[in-house]
């Protein structure tokens, strides 16, 4: 067997069996590089985008071909798997690559068993193997000029494996100083600094390994390289923990070395002690850990439910007013889950993306697939199950190249089979029935969750048992954003026993004295009135007595004063805990601010145009007052694509804190930050062919950046997302801001607006749309009389429906070539004349329909053509053709994938089966065309399907199954045209169409 080694840290080499092997283009190199390097097989059009973005995609195709051809010949034919559309490298044996045998490495340093504080001699010869494998940068001086996505792949490989050697040297630095090798902690120092010149804790370690060497001299030199590399790059001067270091240097007061030993026993945590540290005398929020108090009842019984219930499955709500304490009632318990080994999923939800359909779903995924360790989770999934969740999580498809693209929307049950795979999805992420704790899914702030996330949880919490896994959710009280879809499955599931609510009271005054002895306990000096001037002030409000007691700590108020001055209760409390923060660290926080919501690092630095050390230091300051908190490696807020990386994520202590931040930010200064966080985003996407939820998130930032057209554009991409997932009301909102903002073809998306609506049953609302876009079009647009003739028909209105099918038709018959439309217009107009009583009309209108689209040989067309023949001669009692007709028109639907059609089908040909007697089969006909309709979100015909069904259900004497339905159907029949004023009993009669 042939042996192939790759090498990509510094210029690329590649040998076969031990003879370099040479290509003729670099675009080879390149080929070969990022197939090892991903360990995937790639579509032959996503390879030659890569590579040849420039050109069209036959033209990339054809060059793709031609190097992959010449790199197969170099590689002795034995090593490239290629097939018609994908190309990937075989994985079989013989095969070697430096990155992989680094990143190897690293991870069996990282998963090595110690106890804690050790590190064993195994692992520091893992290590030194690992950073000398690094030999330069990934392919240095390799680049692609003409390949800008190539270019942006490596560079984040390049960075990403340039932290992972940073961080190894650390290590190593930290084991050599523990075990009292001075000269070897020296060598990897150096070259940890030579990574980064600007890295202040490099420059630390020389400073105190050469002073511990006795180079006191060469010390205070490297203290002034720092101090000049900073003041070149950044203009700023050195921490203050480096100031310390290089004081005590000076006057020969440094820490002793430590003693020099073996093995190497003590780890980075260890030795970090040797060097100096900064501390305060002072109290401060970040430091405070307020205890837990007036909740011993709360938690007693989530300790109980969690190990009793949580094993075969549990729904725990948490309803509350804001600041009452529910959040850190549930960190709490998901801290001690994850203590008792569980896996744990923590997900929030935020008041600015309620338009932002399946958002926290989204968000909440990605968060679970990063932190499995487990690369292969997903094999135990069928590939059918995941393919549902690629709808979401497009990336996934990358890591299971067996996932089939998931079906049609459109197509039959298409919702629930959706549900069903992301259920599937979360159950594999968070359940391990090899660990003793059961999982534990925590979604923060439902009531800020947009309707399609609240739905998914509903049938969730409606199939959630069985399953060694917690759901834990919390929402404020009084919140009328929640869904009826997502409380009714609550309010089963507690009357079933596998939910149970718990509703947090404020703390009564017995309770704040506690909170204020273990203050007082700490050391400060409170007087006599404080604990009930405190409760008088807070009202037992969690959220507002850490407020103010965090404020008492950092001298913001004084415990002797008798008033304490706070209008509004907590804004100038908030207000006066900005006053302590820095130039830089309050420019930071307005940048975040802008950002909302949770911020990552690098879109922070990024935005906010200040260097990575600014940064740090600028975060350090706002997390140490207690304004930023640090949330950990996450996968961003923004739903980015899953990385190899993940990035840090801060959040606002609360939203309260960001808001105000955001009002004091100048207008000219949030249009540029919003202009430069969406600019951000933009890049960030680059080279994605959907922007998916982001596109909602780019848009808002380009409308309160002022610009109004990119906004247009991206609010248009945000409401064609929305409207893939089936979330009319969504996409409504952001096509209605789109043309607020003077989205150029206004006509159009008044035309697309019109058709949710009439989805929706607003018809009144659809008509106006309809006739602004009319008034908007150059010229007489047929399509536009004939949606408006269809809803007239909806309502039973047949003479102004047929007026307009009647104008629509004369304007498609003075243009050529339109006899597939004039067929669509004749057939709709058909079931008008029917519905109206002009039988021989109808039939007329019917078969001109069929004949003008044999005419055009359009397939859908011929389907609503047969459909409307099948009504009409079922309605004659002529059965044979009837069923002739219909069958005819489901199999042209089905072939074209038309939900719409299918569904009328379906349910004619279970009008003509119910005719028959055949109610068995009428039934299953129903209940699919109801499937569809509600895919689609068509409200009107839903209704009328579950009407039918229940009199198919009482006819089969089913008779509280027909009840159920029965009422369903009344209850949307209830909100269909509610805005045209007095009750349309035509509505009401909807029976087949």
């Amino acid at each position: 067997m042939s042996r192939l080694t790759l090498s990509l840290f510094g210029p690329p080499l590649i040998e076969l069996d031990g003879n370099p092997v040479t290509t003729d283009t670099r675009k080879a190199v390149a080929l070969l590089a990022y197939l090892a390097m991903t360990r995937q097989t790639h579509s032959r059009d996503t390879l030659a985008t890569l590579l040849w973005p420039e050109y069209d995609q036959p033209h990339a195709r054809a060059t793709l071909r031609r190097t992959l051809s010449s790199l197969h010949k170099a590689l002795a034919g034995a090593w490239l798997q290629i097939d018609r559309e994908t190309i990937g490298l075989k994985q079989q044996d013989g095969f070697w690559l430096d990155v992989e045998a680094f990143s190897s490495l690293l991870t069996d340093y990282h998963t090595h068993q110690h106890q804690a504080g050790e590190l064993c001699a195994n692992c520091l010869a893992g290590l030194n193997r690992a950073v000398t494998l690094y030999r330069d940068s990934f392919m240095a001086g390799f680049s692609l000029s003409d390949s800008a996505p190539f270019d942006d792949w490596q560079f984040y490989q390049a960075d990403s494996l340039r932290r992972e050697l940073a961080g190894a040297l650390e290590q190593l630095v930290l084991a050599y100083i523990a075990s009292g090798e001075i000269g070897l902690a020296i060598t990897q120092a150096r070259r940890l600094l030579s990574l980064d010149r600007l890295h202040e804790p490099a420059h630390r370690y020389l400073m105190q390994l050469y002073a511990w060497s006795g180079q006191r001299s060469t010390a205070i030199q490297q203290y002034q390289e720092c101090v000049k590399a900073l003041d070149e790059e950044l203009g700023v001067t050195p921490l203050e923990a480096t100031i310390q270091l290089y004081e005590a240097i000076k006057e020969n007061h440094q820490s002793p070395p430590p003693e020099r030993r073996q093995p190497f026993s003590q780890n980075a945590a260890t030795a970090s002690h040797a060097l100096p540290l900064e501390q305060s005398d002072e109290p401060h929020l970040a430091s405070f850990d307020y205890p837990l108090v007036g909740r011993e009842n709360e938690w007693a019984e989530l300790l109980s439910i969690y190990a009793e219930k949580a094993p075969s499955g549990y729904i725990v709500a948490l309803e509350g007013e804001a600041g009452i304490g529910k959040t850190r009632l549930a960190e709490d318990l998901v801290a001690e889950a994850k203590a008792r080994g569980a896996r744990t999923v923590s997900v929030r939800c935020y008041e600015g993306e309620v338009d932002l359909a399946y958002g926290p779903i989204a968000a909440g995924l990605r968060v679970a697939i990063n932190q499995q360790q487990d690369s292969r989770w997903h094999d135990q999934l069928a590939s059918h199950w995941l393919s549902e969740a690629t709808r979401l999580l497009p990336e996934l498809a990358q890591q299971r190249p067996d996932v089939p693209s998931p079906q049609p929307l459109a197509s039959p049950g298409a919702q629930s089979r959706f549900f069903e795979g992301l259920r599937q999805v979360w159950l594999a992420l968070c359940t391990d029935t090899r660990l003793s704790a059961p999982g534990l899914l925590f979604f923060d702030d439902i009531h800020w969750a947009d309707a399609a996330s609240l739905e998914f949880l509903g049938y969730l919490i409606r199939r959630f048992d069985e399953k060694p896994l917690l759901l834990l959710l919390t929402w404020r009280n009084n919140q009328q954003t929640i869904s009826q879809r997502f409380q009714r499955p609550l309010a089963e599931a507690q009357q079933s026993g596998k939910a149970r609510l718990l509703t947090p009271a404020r703390l009564d005054q017995p309770t704040v004295e506690r909170l204020v002895r273990h203050i007082a306990a700490s050391g400060v000096d409170l007087p006599p009135h404080f604990t009930s001037q405190l409760y008088q002030e807070t009202e037992g409000v969690p959220l507002f007595l850490t407020e103010y007691l965090t404020a008492l700590t950092t001298g913001a108020i004084k415990a002797e004063d008798t008033e304490w001055s706070l209008p509004g209760g907590v804004r100038n409390l908030l207000n006066s805990r900005l006053e302590a923060v820095g130039e830089t660290s309050r420019q930071l926080l307005g940048t975040a601010a802008t950002i909302g919501r949770s911020f990552d690092f690098d879109t922070l630095c990024e935005v906010s145009g200040r260097s990575e050390e600014e940064t740090v230091s600028g975060l350090e300051e706002l997390i140490s007052i207690g304004l930023v908190k640090e949330m950990g490696n996450l996968p961003t807020s923004y739903h980015y694509p899953l990385s190899n990386e993940p990035t840090l994520i801060y959040d606002f202590c609360h939203e309260k804190m960001r808001s105000l931040v955001y009002d004091g930010i100048t207008l000219a200064r949030r249009r540029l930050l919003h202009r430069r966080t969406a600019e951000t985003l933009v890049a960030r996407m680059r080279g994605q062919r959907e922007l998916g939820i982001l596109a909602g998130q780019i848009a808002l930032h380009y409308q309160a950046a002022n610009q109004r057209a990119l906004a247009a554009t991206y609010f248009c991409q945000a409401g064609e997302y929305a409207r893939s997932l089936y979330r009319h009301t969504e996409a409504l909102a952001h096509f209605h801001t789109a043309l607020a903002l003077g989205h150029p073809t206004s006509s159009e998306l008044l035309e697309t607006i019109a058709g949710l609506y009439t989805f929706l049953g607003e018809y009144e609302t659809a008509l106006k749309s309809y006739r602004a876009a009319k008034a908007l079009s150059a010229t007489p647009r047929a399509i536009l009389e004939q949606k408006q003739g269809k809803i007239y028909e909806r309502r039973g209105n047949w003479q102004l429906a047929e007026e307009h099918f009647a104008l629509a038709l004369h304007l498609l018959q003075t243009q050529a070539g339109s006899e597939e439309e004039q067929a669509r217009v004749c057939a709709d107009w058909s079931l008008s004349a029917h519905h109206h009583g002009h039988i021989q009309q109808a039939h007329d209108l019917a078969q001109q329909a069929l004949d003008l689209a044999e005419q055009a040989n359009d397939t859908h067309a011929l389907a609503q053509a047969h459909n409307m023949l099948g009504i009409l001669a079922n309605s004659q009692g002529e059965m044979t053709t009837a069923y002739f007709h219909l069958e005819r028109s489901l199999a042209l639907a089905e072939n074209l994938q038309d939900a719409s059609i299918q569904a009328a089908a379906l349910n004619n040909l279970a009008l003509a089966y119910r005719a028959s007697g055949e109610i068995v089969r009428a039934i299953a006909l129903t209940e699919t065309a109801l499937a569809l309709c509600h895919s689609q979100g068509d409200r009107h015909r839903e209704a009328a399907l579950h009407s039918n069904l229940a009199d198919l259900l009482h006819e089969a004497e089913r008779t509280d199954e027909a009840m159920s339905q029965l009422k369903l159907a009344a209850r949307i029949y209830t909100e269909i045209d509610g805005e045209a004023g007095a009750m349309q009993p035509e509505i009401w009669k909807l029976v087949e169409w």
